[in-house]
């Protein structure tokens, strides 16, 4: 399974700070409420082979990925935890470092991976002082790397004025049928990594004739068609699924070979959001 090296980049110097390495694929575990869920989806995952586990505060589950990370067996250092602050929660430099430390406690953990803003703060004047408090959960320690998510290309430039290192990622719905070439090369053009959220357009487009042609094509399923885009297109890629037999599908997606299908999947763009999308808020 393929990494990529994630930086915080330094606004002073250019220089990438804070160097860790990230797998590019993992389980996603956004919906997993009912008690138990979560826990059986991520042990699962972490015997079949994966590595990275994306929660958020917002999804209610955080401890029950770290019962899992812990239930494992699996070293705490082969495993890479993301979490998020709640859009709700991100108001000030005081709240963002406590809630970080909140996730750690609800994680049981004593550092995630990487620590991420779940959206733009709704409030533009708190988004420097949310930012200062996620520089400090990095310098405590308290996470390895910090990024951004649903950030647009304007919110990244604002960035540059008030950072004093900028995002190592920016997790962002991105799948075949909302390929964000713009945003994602902003993304890049900060120093971060963009990372796919909802790869499968919530199985809005799944069954669709186009990426079943596509998938008919390659003896693989659509699913795996569809993260395999994602993959290739340089995207840390995390489907979310709580049923072992999908955990399992769309970890063989990495092994789809995508060649000659280029012009299908450009044909797929239609610029179609799933969910949520603040990367258009002011």
């Amino acid at each position: 399974m393929g990494s990529v090296t994630i930086a915080n980049t330094s606004t002073e110097t250019g220089e990438r700070l804070h160097q860790v390495e990230m797998p590019m694929f993992g389980l996603g575990v956004y919906q997993m409420g009912e008690p138990g869920e979560c826990k059986a989806s991520v042990l699962y995952a972490l015997e079949q082979g994966y590595r990275l586990i994306d929660t958020a505060m917002a999804y209610g589950n955080e401890h029950e990925v770290g019962e899992a990370v812990r239930e494992s067996g699996i070293p705490r250092d082969e495993i890479f935890i993301v979490t998020k602050l709640r859009q709700p929660h991100a108001n000030s430099h005081e709240e963002t470092v406590q809630r970080c430390q909140q996730s750690l406690a609800n994680l049981g953990l004593d550092h995630m991976d990487l620590y991420l803003i779940h959206a733009p703060p709704g409030d533009i004047d708190a988004r420097a002082p949310v930012w200062r408090g996620m520089e400090e959960c990095l310098s405590n320690g308290w996470t390895r790397s910090i990024g951004v998510s649903n950030y647009g290309a304007h919110h990244l430039d604002a960035m540059l004025s008030y950072a004093s290192v900028m995002p190592s990622v920016n997790q962002i719905e991105v799948n075949p049928w909302l390929q964000r070439p713009a945003l994602r090369a902003a993304t890049e053009g900060v120093g971060a990594v963009a990372m796919a959220y909802s790869p499968l357009a919530r199985a809005h487009k799944i069954s669709e004739a186009g990426i079943t042609d596509i998938a008919a094509s390659l003896g693989c399923t659509p699913a795996q068609a569809a993260i395999k885009w994602c993959l290739d297109a340089g995207a840390i890629t995390i489907p979310k699924s709580s049923n072992p037999v999908r955990i399992s599908e769309n970890l063989a997606a990495l092994e789809v070979d995508l060649t000659g299908t280029e012009q299908a999947f450009a044909a797929l763009e239609e610029s179609y959001i799933s969910g949520w999308d603040p990367t258009s808020e002011p």
